[in-house]
């Protein structure tokens, strides 16, 4: 047996789905997919992320005499090379997303591939109603796997025994700059590395209902980049929090990973349709939604969003939901437009995640957030900044400011020597007319 295992989003060789089925001769390999690179800016910090780990899985499979062959191209051309050495088969871990599943379709009729469910928990084709059909409300879905979430331990995948190196030229590793890329400084919480990350974890649980919402805390598990690239799986996370006290609500949030990726597996065409199939005329204005992109919208919660995510590719999961309330319900724009912003923008940008969380905050989605439910900017940065602590540190012309003046509409302009632009819409009426397009899309009596 002549196997190719073939890592993508799996960085790792701990619970490693493709470590544990492999067999005979193995070529270990990762692929810079220039199909995905190429619309990518030069000084991307994903890039810098991704080819660290890389380096780093190819010392760690050294230690177990191993190896990693590292390629850059179009993953037909090179599959098709490979092809020649006779290989059987190609183990890989699966996505569902469009491009995912017709990128693999292609390399299955090259080489055979088997796929293996590596970044996440569950098989989404296992677990249906009592009727057969896929749940679509995540606490019916959360409640029936009560006995996987309530279990205190979670078996992880082991190292096959029966594995031997096959000879390859593994020495020759492209650079980043060879690829158009340049080496950008990382956020402290990836150089941390994720031991040191779940290390922090224990500390925030006995908060982390409350205090999750607080965007200017450090309360966050800060794992999401690390479980996008596989560097830990979602399985050792589970039982590394499992047993100590006050972790059940952490889990359950961990499974919403699990439940967007089970819709787009059972409702691929939510990747590009309303998962709702409402029919919605939304507001074409580009320079809106340039305005909303760049941070300049006249909305000091939603600048100072807008403007850290731009600058540092991180947003906490409350600003997303409120800058996408603001985008699809105020502006009235249509939910594809900010999810492809944030997949070009967020270093922790997952398929399924992304475009399950904008169709949430949309009204479109599945278990969506009611149509007429508009959140309040104004009302958020108040409740979750008072003291205006994000808004200040992100936008530094409004540092001395008072912050009670954040959480007004165009409160900021009683201060005359301030150019900060005005708010682009009116909160009341644009939440007005975003409830009654709603029932217009829904042949609701208006």
């Amino acid at each position: 047996m002549k196997q190719i295992l073939w890592f993508r989003r799996d960085l790792r060789v701990e619970d490693s789905a493709l470590l544990e089925n492999a067999k005979g001769e193995v070529l270990p390999i990762f692929i810079f997919d220039e199909e995905i690179l190429k619309s990518l800016p030069a000084d991307d910090k994903r890039v810098t992320f991704i080819y660290q780990s890389v380096i780093d899985l190819k010392l760690k499979l050294l230690k177990m005499n191993l190896d990693l062959a590292i390629f850059y191209g179009k993953p037909k051309e090179i599959f098709s090379k490979l092809k020649k050495f006779g290989f059987d088969e190609v183990l890989c871990s699966v996505d569902f997303d469009s491009y995912a599943k017709k990128r693999d379709d292609e390399i299955d009729k090259i080489i055979p591939l088997k796929r293996f469910i590596d970044s996440f928990i569950l098989d989404p084709s296992k677990h249906l109603k009592n009727d057969g059909t896929p749940y679509k409300v995540f606490t019916p879905f959360y409640k029936s796997l009560n006995l996987l979430t309530q279990s205190n331990h979670i078996e992880q995948r082991a190292i096959s025994d029966n594995i031997l190196l096959y000879p390859f030229a593994y020495i020759e590793v492209p650079t980043l700059e060879s690829m158009g890329f340049k080496t950008a400084t990382l956020p402290e919480i990836l150089t941390k590395g994720v031991k040191k990350v779940l290390e922090e974890i224990p500390k925030k649980l006995s908060n982390y209902k409350e205090d999750r919402d607080f965007f200017y805390k450090d309360a966050t598990s800060n794992l999401s980049v690390f479980l996008r690239f596989g560097i830990i799986s979602p399985i050792m996370v589970f039982n590394y929090v499992r047993n100590m006290k006050d972790s059940e609500f952490f889990i359950r949030e961990l499974f919403w990973r699990e439940f967007y990726n089970y819709i787009l597996f059972h409702f691929p065409n939510s990747e590009f349709d309303n998962f709702s199939g409402i029919d919605i005329n939304w507001n074409e204005n580009e320079d809106d939604f340039i305005r909303w992109c760049e941070g300049n919208t006249g909305v000091p919660i939603i600048d100072a969003a807008m403007r850290h995510l731009n600058e540092t590719g991180f947003m906490h999961n409350r600003l997303r939901m409120i800058v996408a309330s603001f985008l699809t319900k105020n502006l009235f724009i249509d939910w594809k437009k900010g999810e492809k912003y944030f997949a070009l923008k967020l270093l922790d940008y997952e398929a399924s995640s992304n475009i399950g969380s904008w169709q949430w905050g949309a009204s479109t989605g599945a278990d969506a957030a009611p149509y007429f439910r508009v959140f309040n900017p104004y009302t958020q940065s108040k409740k979750f900044d008072e003291k205006g602590i994000f808004i200040k540190s992100v936008i530094k012309e409004l540092k001395d400011l008072d912050s009670r003046l954040f959480h007004i509409e165009n409160g900021v302009h009683s201060d005359l020597f301030l150019s900060y632009p005005k708010a682009m819409v009116d909160i009341s009426l644009s939440r007005k007319r975003a409830i009654e397009k709603f029932k217009e899309a829904r042949n609701e009596t208006l």
